[in-house]
């Protein structure tokens, strides 16, 4: 079974940077399509940014222009650059994996545990 481990989070104060990582166990970036999604407390967890197998990104409006996402297939890692942080950046971000459709049903979807982000002064 594959899995995605993240690392990164922490505490940071507004306008700081945190590069969050996510190390997936095995090669798979050509099977799956890779995301970054957050979670607060009392908040539903949402789309951060999404690397599609293809090479192709999307963003939250809400982080345009902050984040990026990208990947290094020799180390079997995705990464998510945020810059600019605001408070309202704290959260729990989950590292994704989503099967291509054309997939078998034996390949699942797959999550990290899961890193804290902490914006504050």
């Amino acid at each position: 079974q594959v899995q995605l481990v993240e690392s990164g989070g922490g505490l940071v104060q507004p306008g700081g940077s945190l590069r969050l990582s996510c190390a997936a166990s095995r090669n798979i970036f050509s099977r799956y399509d890779m995301g970054w999604y957050r979670q607060a407390p009392g908040k539903q967890r949402e789309l951060v940014a999404r690397l599609t197998s293809g090479g192709s990104t999307n963003y939250a409006d809400s982080v345009k222009g902050r984040f990026t996402i990208s990947r290094d297939n020799a180390k079997n890692t995705v990464y998510l650059q945020m810059n600019s942080l605001k408070p309202e950046d704290t959260a729990v971000y989950y590292c994704n994996a989503d099967p291509l459709r054309e997939l078998p049903d034996r390949y699942l979807e797959l999550w990290g545990q899961g890193t804290l982000v902490t914006v504050s002064s």
